[in-house]
Protein backbone atom coordinates (compact mmCIF):
# COMPACT_ATOMS: atom_id res chain seq x y z
CA UNK A 1 0.00 0.00 0.00
CA UNK A 2 1.56 3.57 -1.31
CA UNK A 3 1.80 6.47 1.52
CA UNK A 4 -1.02 7.86 -0.69
CA UNK A 5 -3.69 5.01 -0.31
CA UNK A 6 -3.71 5.32 3.74
CA UNK A 7 -6.90 5.63 5.78
CA UNK A 8 -8.40 9.13 6.64
CA UNK A 9 -7.81 8.29 9.91
CA UNK A 10 -4.40 7.16 10.01
CA UNK A 11 -3.74 10.68 8.35
CA UNK A 12 -5.41 12.01 11.49
CA UNK A 13 -2.87 10.17 13.73
CA UNK A 14 -0.22 10.82 11.88
CA UNK A 15 -0.90 14.82 12.20
CA UNK A 16 -2.02 14.35 15.65
CA UNK A 17 1.53 12.88 17.24
CA UNK A 18 3.05 15.76 15.30
CA UNK A 19 0.61 18.61 16.43
CA UNK A 20 -0.20 18.11 20.24
CA UNK A 21 -2.15 21.47 20.43
CA UNK A 22 -5.22 20.06 18.83
CA UNK A 23 -7.82 17.16 19.77
CA UNK A 24 -8.61 14.11 17.00
CA UNK A 25 -12.24 14.21 16.22
CA UNK A 26 -14.52 11.11 15.70
CA UNK A 27 -13.57 10.30 12.03
CA UNK A 28 -16.50 9.23 9.40
CA UNK A 29 -18.47 7.60 11.76
CA UNK A 30 -16.47 6.62 14.65
CA UNK A 31 -13.35 4.90 13.58
CA UNK A 32 -11.34 7.13 16.03
CA UNK A 33 -12.31 8.64 19.34
CA UNK A 34 -8.97 10.29 21.18
CA UNK A 35 -9.58 8.51 24.92
CA UNK A 36 -7.84 8.37 28.38
CA UNK A 37 -7.95 7.37 31.66
CA UNK A 38 -8.79 10.44 33.26
CA UNK A 39 -9.62 13.68 31.02
CA UNK A 40 -9.60 16.98 33.13
CA UNK A 41 -12.15 19.26 32.44
CA UNK A 42 -10.55 22.89 33.51
CA UNK A 43 -6.87 23.99 33.06
CA UNK A 44 -7.29 26.07 36.04
CA UNK A 45 -4.83 25.47 39.65
CA UNK A 46 -6.99 22.56 40.53
CA UNK A 47 -7.09 20.59 37.62
CA UNK A 48 -3.25 21.26 36.11
CA UNK A 49 -2.40 19.88 40.03
CA UNK A 50 -4.42 17.29 39.51
CA UNK A 51 -2.57 16.70 35.62
CA UNK A 52 0.44 16.63 37.79
CA UNK A 53 -0.17 14.25 39.93
CA UNK A 54 -1.64 11.53 37.65
CA UNK A 55 0.87 11.93 35.35
CA UNK A 56 3.12 10.99 37.86
CA UNK A 57 1.39 7.39 38.24
CA UNK A 58 1.82 7.38 34.24
CA UNK A 59 -1.77 7.47 33.27
CA UNK A 60 -3.38 8.60 30.22
CA UNK A 61 -4.32 12.07 30.76
CA UNK A 62 -5.98 14.76 28.95
CA UNK A 63 -6.63 18.56 29.56
CA UNK A 64 -9.32 20.41 28.05
CA UNK A 65 -9.11 23.93 28.88
CA UNK A 66 -11.31 27.07 27.61
CA UNK A 67 -8.39 29.37 28.79
CA UNK A 68 -10.71 31.77 30.50
CA UNK A 69 -10.91 30.65 34.32
CA UNK A 70 -10.10 32.72 37.10
CA UNK A 71 -6.72 32.65 36.79
CA UNK A 72 -5.98 33.53 33.66
CA UNK A 73 -7.16 37.20 35.04
CA UNK A 74 -5.12 37.53 38.35
CA UNK A 75 -1.71 39.39 38.05
CA UNK A 76 -0.60 38.31 40.89
CA UNK A 77 -1.49 36.17 44.25
CA UNK A 78 0.91 37.12 47.56
CA UNK A 79 0.29 34.12 49.91
CA UNK A 80 1.55 30.97 47.97
CA UNK A 81 4.35 29.21 49.38
CA UNK A 82 7.75 29.76 47.25
CA UNK A 83 6.54 33.14 46.32
CA UNK A 84 7.41 35.88 48.25
CA UNK A 85 7.33 38.12 46.06
CA UNK A 86 4.44 37.35 43.88
CA UNK A 87 3.19 34.96 40.71
CA UNK A 88 1.13 36.06 38.26
CA UNK A 89 -1.86 33.53 37.21
CA UNK A 90 -0.84 32.84 33.71
CA UNK A 91 2.78 32.69 35.21
CA UNK A 92 1.32 29.57 37.09
CA UNK A 93 -0.69 28.33 34.51
CA UNK A 94 2.48 28.01 32.62
CA UNK A 95 4.57 26.46 34.72
CA UNK A 96 2.13 24.11 35.94
CA UNK A 97 1.37 22.60 32.29
CA UNK A 98 5.09 22.33 31.49
CA UNK A 99 5.46 20.69 34.92
CA UNK A 100 2.74 18.12 33.92
CA UNK A 101 3.79 17.70 29.79
CA UNK A 102 7.41 16.24 31.07
CA UNK A 103 4.74 13.07 32.62
CA UNK A 104 3.03 12.89 29.35
CA UNK A 105 -0.16 15.25 30.11
CA UNK A 106 -1.76 16.33 27.02
CA UNK A 107 -3.38 19.93 26.57
CA UNK A 108 -6.16 20.89 24.05
CA UNK A 109 -7.60 24.33 24.13
CA UNK A 110 -11.46 24.06 23.66
CA UNK A 111 -14.65 24.29 25.75
CA UNK A 112 -16.40 21.18 26.33
CA UNK A 113 -20.44 21.26 25.93
CA UNK A 114 -21.51 17.67 26.53
CA UNK A 115 -20.28 16.05 28.82
CA UNK A 116 -22.38 12.38 29.78
CA UNK A 117 -22.04 8.64 31.33
CA UNK A 118 -22.68 5.74 29.27
CA UNK A 119 -22.64 2.32 31.83
CA UNK A 120 -18.90 2.87 33.28
CA UNK A 121 -17.24 5.28 30.36
CA UNK A 122 -17.75 8.82 30.00
CA UNK A 123 -18.17 10.65 26.50
CA UNK A 124 -17.17 14.07 26.00
CA UNK A 125 -18.31 16.58 23.17
CA UNK A 126 -16.50 20.33 22.76
CA UNK A 127 -17.52 23.35 20.91
CA UNK A 128 -15.09 22.30 18.38
CA UNK A 129 -17.11 19.11 17.82
CA UNK A 130 -14.18 17.08 19.19
CA UNK A 131 -14.80 13.93 20.83
CA UNK A 132 -13.23 11.91 23.52
CA UNK A 133 -13.77 9.04 26.42
CA UNK A 134 -12.93 8.75 29.92
CA UNK A 135 -12.60 6.12 32.02
CA UNK A 136 -12.68 9.17 35.02
CA UNK A 137 -13.73 12.69 35.07
CA UNK A 138 -11.86 15.88 37.24
CA UNK A 139 -13.81 18.66 36.71
CA UNK A 140 -12.19 22.20 37.71
CA UNK A 141 -14.02 24.63 35.81
CA UNK A 142 -14.15 26.82 38.48
CA UNK A 143 -15.92 30.23 39.06
CA UNK A 144 -16.67 33.39 37.00
CA UNK A 145 -16.40 36.88 38.65
CA UNK A 146 -18.81 39.54 38.04
CA UNK A 147 -16.53 42.21 37.68
CA UNK A 148 -17.98 45.03 35.55
CA UNK A 149 -16.20 46.09 31.76
CA UNK A 150 -14.47 49.26 33.60
CA UNK A 151 -12.24 51.19 31.70
CA UNK A 152 -8.67 50.33 33.10
CA UNK A 153 -10.11 47.68 35.53
CA UNK A 154 -8.83 44.45 34.32
CA UNK A 155 -5.10 45.65 33.82
CA UNK A 156 -4.99 45.82 38.07
CA UNK A 157 -6.45 43.44 38.68
CA UNK A 158 -4.14 41.38 41.31
CA UNK A 159 -1.66 44.71 41.20
CA UNK A 160 -3.66 47.32 42.90
CA UNK A 161 -7.36 46.10 42.54
CA UNK A 162 -8.56 43.33 44.35
CA UNK A 163 -11.16 40.56 44.72
CA UNK A 164 -10.52 38.10 48.14
CA UNK A 165 -9.61 40.41 51.17
CA UNK A 166 -8.32 36.51 52.51
CA UNK A 167 -5.67 36.77 49.74
CA UNK A 168 -4.86 40.06 49.45
CA UNK A 169 -6.06 42.38 52.31
CA UNK A 170 -2.35 42.41 53.69
CA UNK A 171 -1.85 44.61 50.30
CA UNK A 172 -4.36 47.74 51.09
CA UNK A 173 -2.20 47.92 54.77
CA UNK A 174 -2.97 51.44 55.80
CA UNK A 175 -3.69 52.88 51.75
CA UNK A 176 -6.05 54.44 50.80
CA UNK A 177 -8.24 52.26 49.63
CA UNK A 178 -11.52 52.57 47.60
CA UNK A 179 -14.19 49.53 47.22
CA UNK A 180 -15.66 48.91 43.96
CA UNK A 181 -19.56 47.42 44.47
CA UNK A 182 -22.88 47.30 44.75
CA UNK A 183 -25.59 47.32 47.84
CA UNK A 184 -24.60 45.19 50.95
CA UNK A 185 -22.22 43.14 49.37
CA UNK A 186 -19.98 46.32 48.89
CA UNK A 187 -20.94 47.58 52.28
CA UNK A 188 -19.85 44.27 53.58
CA UNK A 189 -16.33 44.71 51.77
CA UNK A 190 -15.64 48.12 53.34
CA UNK A 191 -16.27 47.55 56.88
CA UNK A 192 -14.18 44.04 56.36
CA UNK A 193 -11.68 45.85 55.00
CA UNK A 194 -10.90 48.32 58.10
CA UNK A 195 -9.19 45.18 59.49
CA UNK A 196 -6.08 46.71 57.51
CA UNK A 197 -7.03 50.33 56.43
CA UNK A 198 -9.27 52.91 58.37
CA UNK A 199 -9.13 54.97 55.01
CA UNK A 200 -11.86 53.33 53.03
CA UNK A 201 -14.22 54.67 50.32
CA UNK A 202 -17.48 52.77 49.34
CA UNK A 203 -18.49 53.17 45.65
CA UNK A 204 -21.83 52.12 45.02
CA UNK A 205 -20.98 51.75 41.34
CA UNK A 206 -24.60 49.73 41.16
CA UNK A 207 -26.30 52.24 42.80
CA UNK A 208 -28.07 48.86 44.77
CA UNK A 209 -30.28 49.28 47.57
CA UNK A 210 -27.83 49.44 50.98
CA UNK A 211 -30.21 47.99 54.21
CA UNK A 212 -29.68 50.45 57.23
CA UNK A 213 -27.89 48.33 59.44
CA UNK A 214 -24.90 48.89 56.94
CA UNK A 215 -25.33 52.48 56.53
CA UNK A 216 -25.52 52.56 60.17
CA UNK A 217 -22.07 50.90 60.34
CA UNK A 218 -20.22 52.60 57.57
CA UNK A 219 -21.10 55.63 59.18
CA UNK A 220 -20.06 54.70 62.61
CA UNK A 221 -16.78 53.88 60.42
CA UNK A 222 -16.54 56.95 58.82
CA UNK A 223 -16.67 55.40 55.50
CA UNK A 224 -17.86 57.89 52.79
CA UNK A 225 -20.18 56.33 50.37
CA UNK A 226 -20.91 57.44 46.63
CA UNK A 227 -24.00 56.26 44.78
CA UNK A 228 -22.42 57.07 41.65
CA UNK A 229 -21.27 54.89 38.48
CA UNK A 230 -17.52 54.70 37.60
CA UNK A 231 -16.35 55.99 34.66
CA UNK A 232 -12.76 54.38 34.45
CA UNK A 233 -9.64 53.99 36.38
CA UNK A 234 -7.26 55.76 36.36
CA UNK A 235 -3.67 54.26 36.07
CA UNK A 236 -0.26 55.47 35.64
CA UNK A 237 2.68 54.55 33.04
CA UNK A 238 3.02 51.03 35.33
CA UNK A 239 -0.69 50.17 34.81
CA UNK A 240 -1.06 50.95 38.87
CA UNK A 241 -4.35 52.56 40.30
CA UNK A 242 -3.95 56.24 40.98
CA UNK A 243 -7.83 56.91 41.05
CA UNK A 244 -10.61 56.44 40.22
CA UNK A 245 -13.11 58.62 37.91
CA UNK A 246 -17.17 58.81 38.09
CA UNK A 247 -19.67 59.43 35.74
CA UNK A 248 -20.55 62.81 37.51
CA UNK A 249 -16.62 63.68 36.82
CA UNK A 250 -15.80 63.33 40.65
CA UNK A 251 -12.30 61.49 40.88
CA UNK A 252 -11.60 59.73 43.96
CA UNK A 253 -7.69 59.27 44.75
CA UNK A 254 -6.78 55.84 45.99
CA UNK A 255 -3.69 53.58 46.03
CA UNK A 256 -5.69 50.59 46.18
CA UNK A 257 -9.04 49.04 45.00
CA UNK A 258 -11.63 45.84 46.08
CA UNK A 259 -14.49 44.83 44.08
CA UNK A 260 -17.54 43.30 45.63
CA UNK A 261 -20.45 42.52 43.16
CA UNK A 262 -22.74 39.92 43.49
CA UNK A 263 -23.33 37.45 41.07
CA UNK A 264 -20.25 35.33 40.43
CA UNK A 265 -21.30 32.40 38.02
CA UNK A 266 -20.30 28.85 38.98
CA UNK A 267 -19.65 27.25 36.33
CA UNK A 268 -20.94 23.82 37.06
CA UNK A 269 -23.23 22.90 33.92
CA UNK A 270 -20.98 20.06 32.87
CA UNK A 271 -21.50 18.60 36.69
CA UNK A 272 -25.51 19.10 36.40
CA UNK A 273 -25.41 17.27 33.06
CA UNK A 274 -24.21 13.90 35.00
CA UNK A 275 -26.45 14.47 37.99
CA UNK A 276 -24.10 15.70 40.01
CA UNK A 277 -24.99 17.04 43.76
CA UNK A 278 -24.74 20.72 44.17
CA UNK A 279 -25.57 22.51 47.32
CA UNK A 280 -27.85 25.40 48.78
CA UNK A 281 -25.82 27.97 46.36
CA UNK A 282 -24.77 25.60 43.77
CA UNK A 283 -21.44 24.22 44.54
CA UNK A 284 -20.29 21.23 43.69
CA UNK A 285 -20.62 18.45 46.98
CA UNK A 286 -17.84 16.19 47.27
CA UNK A 287 -16.49 13.38 49.73
CA UNK A 288 -14.31 15.82 52.09
CA UNK A 289 -11.80 12.88 51.96
CA UNK A 290 -11.70 11.80 48.04
CA UNK A 291 -13.69 14.42 46.32
CA UNK A 292 -15.39 12.11 44.80
CA UNK A 293 -19.00 13.53 43.69
CA UNK A 294 -22.21 11.96 43.81
CA UNK A 295 -20.87 10.23 40.56
CA UNK A 296 -19.27 7.46 40.23
CA UNK A 297 -16.26 8.30 38.88
CA UNK A 298 -16.52 12.20 38.82
CA UNK A 299 -14.23 13.71 40.77
CA UNK A 300 -13.88 17.95 41.70
CA UNK A 301 -12.27 20.69 42.92
CA UNK A 302 -10.80 24.28 42.96
CA UNK A 303 -13.47 26.87 43.65
CA UNK A 304 -15.78 24.80 41.66
CA UNK A 305 -16.93 23.34 45.67
CA UNK A 306 -17.50 25.32 48.27
CA UNK A 307 -14.16 26.27 50.64
CA UNK A 308 -12.10 29.55 50.68
CA UNK A 309 -11.67 30.13 47.00
CA UNK A 310 -7.88 29.72 47.47
CA UNK A 311 -5.06 29.00 44.77
CA UNK A 312 -3.48 26.61 47.59
CA UNK A 313 -6.32 24.97 48.82
CA UNK A 314 -7.00 24.37 45.07
CA UNK A 315 -3.92 22.28 44.73
CA UNK A 316 -4.88 20.43 47.41
CA UNK A 317 -8.27 19.74 46.07
CA UNK A 318 -6.31 18.72 42.46
CA UNK A 319 -3.63 16.38 44.19
CA UNK A 320 -6.04 14.53 46.87
CA UNK A 321 -8.58 13.77 43.89
CA UNK A 322 -5.69 13.06 41.47
CA UNK A 323 -4.41 10.29 44.80
CA UNK A 324 -8.09 8.70 44.40
CA UNK A 325 -8.78 8.65 40.89
CA UNK A 326 -5.51 6.79 40.85
CA UNK A 327 -6.66 4.14 42.81
CA UNK A 328 -9.96 3.90 40.99
CA UNK A 329 -7.96 3.34 37.78
CA UNK A 330 -6.22 0.55 39.93
CA UNK A 331 -9.41 -1.16 40.70
CA UNK A 332 -9.90 0.12 44.26
CA UNK A 333 -13.48 0.60 45.41
CA UNK A 334 -14.56 3.88 47.02
CA UNK A 335 -13.00 3.71 51.06
CA UNK A 336 -16.79 4.62 51.69
CA UNK A 337 -18.50 1.57 50.65
CA UNK A 338 -20.02 -0.89 52.95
Amino acid sequence: MSSNSLPIYVWWYIFYRKNKTRSIPKIMGGEFMKQADCIIIGGGIAGIQAAIQLGRYKHDIIVIDSAHGRSTIAKAYHNILGWPDGVSGSQLRSLGRQHAEKFGVEFFNDSVTLLEKRQDKFFIRTANSLEYQAKTIFLGTGITDNIPPIKNLYPTLGTSTYICPDCDGYEIMNKQTVVLGGGNAGASMALTLLYWSKDIVYVNHLKSKIDDKYRKKLEENKIPVYEEEVQEVIIDAKQQLTAIQLVNGKIIEAEKAFTAFKGNKLNNNLALQLGVKVNDSNHVVIHPRTKETNINGVWAGGDLVAHSEQVTISMGDGTQAAIWIHKRLMGEPPPYMD
